[in-house]
C-alpha cells in the first residue's frame, strides 16, 4: 500500500503531511498554525510557514472542509460593490475575518432575492463556516436556507427583534426621523422624500419621513417620490428638477441617498438655486465627498465599519460556540448637520 507520501509525489500535490514532515511538528499544528490561530506559539509558527513556502505548499479547501466538516471561508452577501456603504461594511469584514484566519467568499445579490437565494444554495454546498447577510427582508425559501443549514449567521444594517436572529445595525427608520426633525426645527414647511433603488433599508427610511411629518401634521403623500433606477449622482439631479418643477412650493428635500443628495447640489448650482436659503437638501450615509461638496451636506453618518467589524466578530464568536449576550447590536448614527440646511 503506497504511503500519503507517495501519493502526493505521484499527483504533484504537496500535502499537508509532507510539510509538517519537514517542520518536524505534528499536521495538526500546521493546520493551526497555517489558519494564524494564537494558540500555536510563535517559533512554531513561522517554522511552519518556512516549510510550506519551501515545499510551495497550498491547501486543499476540499480536503480541509472534508476533515473539519466545514471549510474555513464565511459566506458574504451584499447587494453591490458599486456604492462604498457596502465596500466599507465589507472592508472591515474582510480585516476581521483574515486576522482570525477565515476567508470571504463573497457573492453579490444586486437587491434581487432570488438571486440571493441561488447564491445561499451555491455557497452553502460548500459548507462554509458561517454567514454573513444584508437586511432582514429575504424570500421564505432563503431564510429556510440558513435555517436548516444549521450554519451560524448574522444579519447586517438592521436590528431584529427577534431573539434567534443575530443582527448588527440600526434603525434605518429612527434615523429617517432624526434627520426630518432637523429639518422641521430648521423651520422647513414642505419636506419632500426622494428615494431610488427603493431596496428595504430605503423604504423604512421613507417610513421615517412619514412617520415625523404626520406627528407634525405637515404629511402630504405627493411630497414623496420614487425611482426604481440604481441610485446615482445623475440620477439625483434629474429628481431635483423633476420635483421642482411638479411642486415649486417645496423648500426641503430629504434624499435616501447621499449620491443622489450629491447629485441634486451640483444641479442646485446650475439651475442657480440658493442652497439652503431657498431649497435645504440633506441625504444619508455620509459618502466619501458629502463633506467636500458646496455647501457641506447635511446627512446621516452610518458606520459602516463598525458594522462589518461587529458582525464579523459576533459570527466569529458564534462559529466558536462562545456566549452572544446580546443577539441584536446597535451601532447607532450620527446626525451630520452642514451647510446644505
Amino acid at each position: 500500500m503506497k504511503s500519503k507520501n507517495t501519493r502526493s509525489r505521484a499527483t504533484g500535490r504537496v500535502t499537508l503531511a509532507d510539510v509538517a514532515t519537514l517542520a518536524k511538528v505534528s499536521p495538526i499544528t500546521v493546520s493551526r498554525a497555517l489558519r494564524g490561530e494564537r494558540a500555536v506559539a510563535s517559533d512554531l509558527t513561522e517554522r511552519v510557514k518556512a516549510a510550506a513556502l519551501k515545499l510551495g505548499y497550498t491547501p486543499d479547501p476540499a480536503a480541509r472542509a472534508l476533515a473539519s466538516r466545514h471549510s474555513d471561508h464565511v459566506a458574504v452577501l451584499i447587494p453591490m460593490l458599486s456604492n462604498n456603504l457596502f465596500v466599507d461594511v465589507l472592508e472591515s469584514i474582510q480585516k476581521t475575518l483574515r486576522h482570525a484566519g477565515y476567508q470571504s467568499l463573497i457573492g453579490i445579490t444586486h437587491y434581487n432575492t432570488q438571486e440571493e437565494e441561488q447564491l445561499l444554495r451555491e455557497q452553502l454546498q460548500h459548507r462554509p463556516a458561517g454567514i454573513l447577510v444584508t437586511g432582514l427582508d429575504r424570500s421564505d425559501a432563503a431564510r429556510a436556507l440558513i435555517e436548516k443549514s444549521g450554519i451560524p449567521c448574522v444579519h447586517m444594517m438592521e436590528l431584529s427583534q427577534s431573539p434567534d436572529v443575530h443582527s448588527v445595525g440600526f434603525s434605518q427608520t429612527q434615523a429617517a426621523m432624526t434627520l426630518t426633525e432637523h429639518l422641521l426645527q430648521r423651520g422647513r414647511q414642505r419636506i419632500a422624500f426622494a428615494a431610488a433603488q427603493l431596496d428595504p433599508r430605503t423604504m423604512q427610511r421613507l417610513d421615517g419621513w412619514r412617520k415625523t411629518l404626520k406627528a407634525a401634521k405637515r404629511y402630504d403623500k405627493t411630497l414623496s417620490y420614487t425611482n426604481k433606477l440604481p441610485s446615482s449622482m445623475a440620477l439625483g439631479g434629474e429628481m431635483l428638477q423633476h420635483i421642482l418643477a411638479q411642486d415649486t412650493s417645496i423648500d426641503a428635500i430629504f434624499f435616501c441617498n447621499d449620491d443622489l443628495a450629491q447629485g441634486a447640489l451640483l444641479a442646485a448650482q446650475r439651475l442657480k438655486i440658493k442652497v439652503p436659503q431657498q431649497l435645504a437638501i440633506a441625504g444619508f450615509n455620509d459618502l466619501t465627498g458629502s463633506d467636500l461638496i458646496g455647501p457641506g451636506l447635511t446627512t446621516i453618518r452610518t458606520p459602516r465599519a463598525a458594522i462589518g467589524e461587529a458582525a464579523a466578530k459576533m459570527l466569529l464568536n458564534l462559529m466558536r460556540e462562545e456566549d452572544v449576550p446580546t443577539p441584536s447590536v446597535d451601532v447607532g448614527y450620527e446626525l451630520m448637520v452642514r451647510g446644505s440646511t
